[in-house]
């Protein structure tokens, strides 16, 4: 390219000399080749007149020739043609200016199917024994340009007539129902509808053999859910969830389903969980199919939480779309909170309100990192977007949400989300307009206190104590580093005291405040010194702390049982939380815990068990002499529950039950408990001799294959032999990355070198890769070596995007020394990439709040003490 094209480079977003209104889209697929060819004629709107015209393009060739536009019968050819590689423009230049108002841009392109999970790629299956690709497209965040020439920024809404050319035996699927259908030879053209106006990362084809199965909605919306040959009743599930899910979702918008079909299929290589493209809803596997057989109800869960993520998408996100990417927010976090809603109404014997709370945790653990990010980010380069499917983005977003939901009322905040959905279809909106249409309906300053939310990051720790019956109120920035930040929020404040009956709530708005709480303390004026719960069922997305005086009665709240399972949740993550930033003594932490030995709720003993893992490592580093005293505590903290629940499935037990069975297992084989592992590898030998035992159900496997895990070592290697037989026999991608995630659990290092050298072979998927990274603490120092060896074949292979940064936060966070964090850095100096940077920064951050945790422990009087009695506990 000659031309010098400057004015154009480094900009963040595309010059708007002229608007896409519709585009008419032509592609062939060649799945054998693996090539593509295509040709656009995109319907514009000059705006000003112009010699150019600049949309995005990348990895694809235009060819100048057959570049024109065309305006009220003159013909304007392109003079030049330049792509700009790193900015992903295609700059077209005219010899005269084109003039204002409606035209054709017409062009020719090809293409590769890439094998890296984004754009217009390829993903593998086998057919009849026979190795054989399919065309897959993902274009979120900004990929659609990887495909075919166009303004790929989601306020860039237009509609698209798609017509694609394939082999005749395939199945071709995009947003819109099939026009009509012409078949010469072995090859068939299909002309789909044109769609509505739409924002070019919803735009989908897939192409490839596939069954399906089908239903209708209340209202005669055919729906499908599409899956490999052979696979299709795995399917049903998701249907059932899809079918009952629109209606409840065009209820609560009160706007309906607006395409007139609605299909979502199951790709085997997908980088994401799923991707709700307009009316054709793509998956991973894992995502979709629900087998009776093979899978547990953890992933049935999955399944129903994630169709309701993606179908309530198709209103927010793709009626209203974000402005731009900085409102991605907007698009997910409120997908996650109604996914909520609606699997609520399907499943409510799931609680899963309560189950939301692990979303909240995620969130606030990311967000406790002064390497994370506000929930609005400034977006300059597509580059950066890929970052922001985090945590804040999904569950932080979620989470406020939420908060602002239990602060207004459910009906005042649907009847404002129904208004803002109305006026805003088919468009675009910001963030500040979704507060403005909630501020109209409720009155309330939504505005004002939820900017305090989304444009610093960060929240707050609210300490709390009572003096002369007033609770005095402090808050600070909560940083698990232990140092204060300056942030300060509007806090909506909610407390109970001594029952649920007595209860009050305040807008916190200045740094400390004095409430009178004279009223609540009299009301239960029957306790001498009642509980007080602040952040009543964990609505806020803030931690509080309690002095020591109010902190024994919670922890004797808990003991007697009456505090509700999401309170006694927020307490015991709270206490985790400020302990890991030096805030509180681990004993304090570890008492606590003891007093949830006869908890029975799955929420509250899930985070009790992912606690203990954090717990049981970080004092093998601190206080190596106690990791043997600390894991005999937790086995005898779990055994209580486990002993409750037995082995076996019991008839017509909760959804639940079951999961929880399977998760107090896993905890006790890992930590060494002889009788859960010898009964595991019992059972793990009757299912070798015959895969439909009864004794091994799914919800039971990932435990039992750990179990197994423990006892392999160099000299003894047939467990793992045998997981390695049976992720070769299953086609189950649940089956196969429950075996990944268990083979990672070994305790000797070069088993483990072994098996992350097999995540890297051809028998594994790229997608899959990441279930194997979170290896045992013994084998954290081989992880880390091998990371650095393949460092260049992995990048390779992942490019940029979210599956490459998960190789270095799950291989870098568990380290505990500054010498580590600093090795870390030296190695990515010369490799750091704008793509990783931030996940770098806050994997290293964690590796500094780990050693600073380690420090304040070797400095904490008496643990061994207290540790020694809570492990030799009678009960």
């Amino acid at each position: 390219m000659e031309k010098n094209y400057d004015q154009f480079k480094g900009q963040s977003r595309l010059p708007k000399f002229a608007v896409p209104k519709r585009y008419d889209l032509k592609l062939k697929p060649d799945l054998v080749t693996c090539k593509f060819v295509g040709a656009v004629d995109i319907s514009l709107d000059v705006i000003s007149p112009t010699k150019f015209i600049v949309l995005n393009a990348v990895e694809l060739s235009v060819d100048r020739k057959a570049v024109h536009f065309k305006s009220s019968n003159k013909v304007f050819e392109a003079l030049e043609v330049g792509l700009i590689e790193e900015d992903e423009i295609l700059v077209v230049e005219f010899a005269e200016s084109l003039p204002v108002g409606l035209g054709v841009l017409s062009m020719a392109f090809e293409g590769t199917l890439n094998d890296r999970m984004k754009g217009f790629y390829r993903s593998t299956y086998e057919h009849n024994e026979e190795k054989r690709n399919m065309a897959v497209t993902q274009f979120e965040p900004a990929d659609a340009r990887r495909c075919f020439p166009c303004w790929d920024e989601p306020a860039c809404k237009a509609t698209f007539k798609i017509t694609l050319e394939v082999p005749s035996e395939l199945v071709a699927l995009s947003n819109m129902p099939v026009e009509e259908e012409k078949v010469t030879g072995n090859l068939k053209t299909v002309h789909y509808q044109e769609s509505p106006i739409m924002s070019t990362y919803l735009v989908a084809i897939v192409v490839g053999l596939f069954d399906y199965v089908e239903d209708h909605t209340s209202d005669g919306i055919p729906v499908r859910v599409y899956c490999q040959v052979g696979k299709a009743n795995q399917g049903n599930f998701a249907l059932h969830v899809a079918v009952k899910t629109l209606p409840l979702f065009k209820e609560y918008f009160a706007a309906p389903y607006s395409l007139p079909k609605l299909d979502m299929i199951a790709i085997p290589d997908f980088a994401a969980g799923a991707m709700e493209n307009y009316g054709l809803v793509t998956y991973r596997e894992t995502a979709l199919l629900y087998d009776d057989k093979h899978s547990a109800a953890a992933n049935k869960q999955r399944v129903a939480t994630v169709v309701a993520h993606e179908l309530a998408h198709q209103w927010f996100g793709n009626l209203v779309t974000m402005e731009w990417w900085t409102h991605l927010w907007l698009n997910e976090g409120f997908a996650t909170w109604v996914s909520y809603l609606a699997t609520d109404s399907l499943f409510p014997e799931w609680k899963i309100w309560t189950q939301f709370l692990e979303e909240a945790t995620e969130g606030l653990r990311l967000d406790g990192l002064a390497e994370s990010h506000p929930i609005e980010v400034d977006i300059n380069h597509a580059g950066e977007i890929d970052e922001i499917f985090d945590a804040i983005s999904y569950r932080k977003g979620a989470s406020v949400i939420r908060m602002l939901q239990s602060y207004l009322g459910p009906e005042s905040f649907q009847r404002a989300l129904a208004s803002y959905i109305k006026r805003y279809a088919c468009s675009n909106a910001k963030t500040e307009d979704l507060w403005s249409v909630l501020q109209e309906e409720s009155g309330e300053p939504v505005n004002k206190l939820m900017n305090s939310w989304t444009k610093q990051q960060g929240y707050p720790v609210v300490s709390v104590k009572i003096n002369d019956q007033k609770l005095e109120c402090e808050q600070t920035q909560f940083l698990l580093s232990g140092s204060h930040g300056d942030g300060q929020w509007i806090v909506p404040l909610t407390l109970c005291c001594g029952s649920y009956e007595a209860r009050k709530s305040f807008l916190m708005q200045e740094k400390s405040e004095a409430l009178d709480v004279k009223d609540l303390l009299c009301s239960s004026s029957s306790k001498v010194n009642p509980w007080i719960k602040v952040n009543v069922e964990q609505t806020g997305f803030y931690r509080v702390k309690y002095d020591d005086e109010l902190s024994a009665r919670l922890r004797y709240a808990i003991e007697s049982k009456v505090l509700s399972t999401n309170d006694k949740y927020g307490i015991l993550d709270d206490s985790y939380a400020l302990s890991m930033a030096c805030h509180q003594s681990l004993s304090s932490l570890l008492s606590l815990m003891a007093s949830f030995r006869e908890e029975l709720d799955y929420t509250v003993l899930s985070n009790l068990i992912s606690i203990s893992y954090k717990v049981s490592r970080i004092v093998a580093e601190a206080v190596p002499d106690l990791q043997n005293h600390i894991k005999l505590f937790f086995i005898n903290l779990f055994q209580f529950s486990a002993e409750r629940l037995g082995w076996d499935p019991k008839q017509g037990e909760s959804h639940l039950d079951a999961m929880l069975r399977g998760e107090l297992l896993n905890v006790l084989a890992a930590f060494g408990h002889d009788e859960t592992i010898n009964e595991a590898i019992r059972r793990f030998h009757m299912f070798l001799d015959d895969r439909n035992t009864a004794v091994l159900p799914p919800d039971l496997r990932k435990a039992v294959y750990v179990a197994v895990m423990q006892r392999v070592n160099k000299s003894d290697r047939s467990g793992f032999e045998a997981l390695l037989r049976i992720y070769r026999e299953t086609d189950l991608s649940q089956e196969k990355t429950r075996i990944l995630g268990a083979l990672a659990s070994c305790k000797d290092p070069e088993i483990i070198l072994e098996i992350l050298n097999f995540l890297l072979c051809s028998e594994v998927r790229s997608q899959d890769c990441v279930f194997g990274l979170a290896v045992s603490f013994e084998g954290r120092e081989t992880a880390w070596k091998w990371l650095k060896e393949k460092w260049d074949h992995i990048h390779k292979t992942f490019g940029s995007g979210f599956l490459l940064t998960r190789f270095i936060s799950a291989t870098v966070s568990p380290f505990s020394s500054s010498e580590k964090a600093k090795e870390v850095e030296e190695f990515f100096a010369s490799r750091t990439k704008p793509y990783i940077a931030r996940t770098l920064k806050q994997s290293i951050e964690r590796v500094h709040i780990n050693a600073n945790w380690v420090q304040s422990i070797q400095k904490e009087k008496n643990l061994s003490e207290a540790v020694t009695e809570l492990a030799y506990r009678k009960y």
